[in-house]
C-alpha cells in the first residue's frame, strides 16, 4: 500500500496492511546471532534443539523478529512525500510466541496515530503483529513509532 505523508492522518484508525511473507533460516538466525553475541544454543545449536527445546527446533532471537520490522514494514505500507523515514522507537513489545527456524513471518502493519511535531516533522505510532503463518499466536506485537520528515 502506498499513501502520501499528508494523506496518512485521513487512515488513523483504519489502515491495516501486510507485508510480504518472510522464511526465517538458520543461516539468519546464525548471522544474528554472530552480530549480537547471543549464541545461546536455543537458538544456534541446531541437533541440541531439535532434542531438548520445547519448540523441538532452533528458534529465531525475539530481537532479531522485531529488527525485521525494518525491512517488512516498508513492504507492507511505503510512505511517500518524504525526505526521509526515522525509526524513532517503541512504546510497547512483547513476544508472545517463538518462531522455529524455516517458519514465515509477515507483518501486520496498523495505523494508530499520527502528529505532527512541527512544520517538517510528522509522528506516526503503529501497532505491528508480527504473524506466524499457521499459528494463531504472533511472534511479535510491537507499538512502534517512525518519524515522517519532509
Amino acid at each position: 500500500m502506498e499513501i502520501q505523508l499528508r494523506h496518512l492522518p485521513d487512515h488513523k484508525g483504519s489502515l491495516n496492511c501486510h507485508s510480504p511473507w518472510l522464511t526465517i533460516t538458520q543461516e539468519m538466525i546464525g548471522a544474528f546471532a554472530d552480530a549480537t553475541g547471543d549464541h545461546q544454543w536455543i537458538h544456534v545449536d541446531v541437533e541440541r534443539a531439535k532434542r531438548e527445546s520445547p519448540w523441538r527446533s532452533p528458534v529465531a532471537h525475539g530481537y532479531l523478529t522485531v529488527s525485521l520490522m525494518s525491512m517488512l514494514n516498508p513492504k507492507a505500507l511505503r510512505v511517500t512525500g518524504t525526505k526521509a523515514t526515522i525509526n524513532y522507537g517503541l512504546n510497547k513489545l512483547r513476544f508472545p510466541a517463538a518462531v522455529p527456524v524455516n517458519s514465515e513471518i509477515r507483518t501486520n502493519v496498523e495505523l494508530i496515530d499520527v502528529v505532527s511535531v512541527d512544520d517538517k516533522k510528522t509522528l506516526a505510532t503503529y501497532k505491528t503483529t508480527v504473524e506466524i503463518k499457521g499459528q494463531n499466536k504472533p511472534a511479535c506485537v510491537a507499538e512502534n513509532l517512525v518519524m515522517y520528515v519532509v
